[in-house]
Formats: C-alpha cells, sequence, structure tokens
C-alpha cells in the first residue's frame, strides 16, 4: 500500500507515524514517573492505634498506594503511636511510618538504635493536644490535675512524650503529682465516660474520630493550654522546640466547645522512613501521599491539610533522596 502512494504522501504518512512515536513516549514517561523500573515488592506501614487518625490515614493510603503502585503491597501494622513507629523503622520491623516532630527529635537526642538512618519523605499535618474533662468538672487548668486520674497515652506513643511534658511545663511530676493511667484513644473515652478517669490527653488530628463520637453522646469539655506552657516547653530545650502555639477552632467538635475556640499547642506529623529505602519507591509513596491529599482528605478531616509548599521541610530528618527527586519534579 505504501508504495502506492505518491512521494509526498508517503512523507506525510512517516512524519504522523513518528509524531505519534513520540506522543506515546512522553505519555508513558509522564505515566511511570520513576527514574528506574517501577517500584515492586512488599513493605510494612507501622499506624497506630485501632481508632486513631494513623490507623485511618494508613488504610485509605494504602488504597491510594494500590492504585498508584500496583506492584507493590503495603501491610498495615497496629502501634502505640510515634514513640514505637519510630524504633520499628529505624530496626528495619517497618519500611514507613508517621511521627510526630517532637518524637524524633526526642529519638535522636537519645540516640536511640537506629537514629542516624531515620529520613523524612514529607509533613504532612499538625496533632493538636487535646485535654478532655467532663463538662461540669471543677478543672480548668493543666495545673488542677494535681492527684487526679489522667490518661496520659500508652507508653510508647506521642501522646505519653507530650502528656508528661505539658504536666512538667505546669508545675506537676508525671509520675508522682497525677496518677497517670497508661491507656490509648481506643480506651480512653470509654474510662472517662464510666468515671474511671478525670481527664486524659490526646494528640491527634482534628477532628479526631474517637473524641468527636465522645462528646456526641457524653458531655465533655477541653481545658485551654495556655501559651505561656509553650514557652516553657521551649525552655526544655531542643526536642520540645517543634511545639508551637495553636487554636482548636470553635466548630471541631461543636458539642463540646460551645461555640467558642480552644488554644492548645500543636506540632507537626512527618512521614518517615530510612536512609536504605529504595529511592524509586519513595518517590513514588511521596507523589502518592501528595497527589492522594483530597481524595483521603474527604474521610480523614487533617490529610486536607497536607500542602506540596510545606511538605519538604521534614526537619528534624534530612529528606530523604527519592522524596528529594519527587519535589524536584514537580517544582514549577
Amino acid at each position: 500500500m505504501l508504495a502506492s502512494l505518491s512521494r509526498a504522501a508517503r512523507r506525510r504518512l512517516l512524519a504522523g507515524a513518528a509524531a505519534l512515536l513520540v506522543v506515546c513516549g512522553l505519555l508513558a514517561w509522564w505515566l511511570v514517573p520513576f527514574g528506574g523500573s517501577a517500584p515492586r515488592g512488599s513493605v510494612t506501614f507501622s499506624t497506630g492505634v485501632p481508632t486513631g487518625v494513623y490507623q485511618r490515614y494508613g488504610e485509605l493510603l494504602r488504597q491510594a498506594l494500590a492504585r498508584d503502585l500496583p506492584e507493590v503491597s503495603v501491610t498495615l501494622k497496629d502501634s502505640e503511636g510515634s514513640q514505637q513507629n519510630l524504633a520499628r523503622v529505624a530496626s528495619g520491623e517497618a519500611d514507613f511510618t508517621v511521627a510526630t516532630a517532637d518524637a524524633v527529635a526526642e529519638y535522636e537526642r537519645e540516640r536511640r538504635p537506629g537514629h542516624e538512618r531515620l529520613r523524612g519523605c514529607a509533613r504532612l499535618y499538625d496533632d493538636y493536644v487535646q485535654l478532655v474533662v467532663r463538662e461540669g468538672s471543677p478543672l480548668w487548668k493543666v495545673s488542677d490535675l494535681r492527684g487526679l486520674r489522667v490518661g496520659v497515652g500508652q507508653d510508647g506513643s506521642g501522646v505519653r512524650l507530650i502528656a508528661d511534658r505539658v504536666l512538667a511545663a505546669a508545675g506537676l511530676a508525671p509520675d508522682r503529682d497525677v496518677r497517670a493511667v497508661s491507656a490509648g484513644i481506643d480506651t480512653m473515652p470509654g474510662l472517662l465516660e464510666r468515671g474511671e478517669l478525670d481527664a486524659f490527653f490526646w494528640s491527634g488530628g482534628l477532628p479526631t474520630h474517637a473524641v468527636q463520637e465522645l462528646s456526641q453522646r457524653f458531655p465533655i469539655r477541653l481545658i485551654t493550654l495556655e501559651a505561656e506552657l509553650v514557652e516553657k516547653l521551649h525552655e526544655a530545650g531542643d526536642a520540645t522546640r517543634h511545639y508551637r502555639s495553636a487554636v482548636i477552632p470553635a466548630d471541631a467538635y461543636a458539642d463540646a466547645q460551645d461555640g467558642r475556640p480552644v488554644e492548645t499547642l500543636a506540632v507537626a506529623n512527618l512521614l518517615v522512613t530510612t536512609d536504605e529505602a529504595d529511592p524509586d519507591l519513595v518517590e513514588g509513596f511521596t507523589r502518592t501521599v501528595i497527589g492522594s491529599r483530597d481524595r483521603i482528605g474527604g474521610q480523614v478531616h487533617p490529610a486536607q491539610l497536607v500542602d506540596l509548599r510545606t511538605a519538604i521541610y521534614t526537619e528534624p530528618l534530612t529528606l530523604h533522596e527519592g522524596a528529594r527527586r519527587y519535589y524536584r519534579s514537580v517544582k514549577p
């Protein structure tokens, strides 16, 4: 057929075919944005307690990764929280996790095993400290907790780290001046409701489902954490400089706040891996985290705050090379 065409027609046909090949090549490059072969294999993602934001975020992220990285199998593993998450990744028990910046700083300050291997992929969203009491409680500030039963999070959690520091900043020794109860967000609301706790600390994205559910079935109130507490925390050293003054919006827990915002403190969450993670895999992971923000944020509201402009700031962790490659690829 080609022989029967005129010379001009043959040139046009060949030119069109060449252009089509170029377009197909560009399309393939765009659809597979990795420096080498598409990532494959199995990874473990250490999350959090079953009813916490980390766990739900991990479930939705796994779904997004199944679409974007179909050759990568992701296993989720429950944990007590940030401190345990970091230990798992540093030891190789998990490949990725989410942890708060203050927990990372403490892990590095104490030079715990594998601390030098930890790397950041993205700054995600902020956790807000929530100190919850029953409505009608005579407690109005942290120092009022002296001698009382206080839920402080599980031993391996970021909540425990923050609760101990906030209590100390308020002049209370966590191991002597309060009756500390080691429990997670999966059990603390029920303990408060049954009268087995006088208050509990939680640090998580807004709104935290377990706290929201509690507020809808049982009258609660949030205690203010004044800016002065943040100042005292900063005086304690480098590991506490990641806290900032923040405000829980008035509509975060409508049934608990009576239309009023609540002063508190916040700390950033980081997506964490190690220096041994495959750069192509980390690039793909990071791409999905940023690209799935709106889809995940529709069900886990804190995820709506993941922002490409700030995601690159993973202090105190060095940015992983794979994540750096992704941010460079989308730089304007």
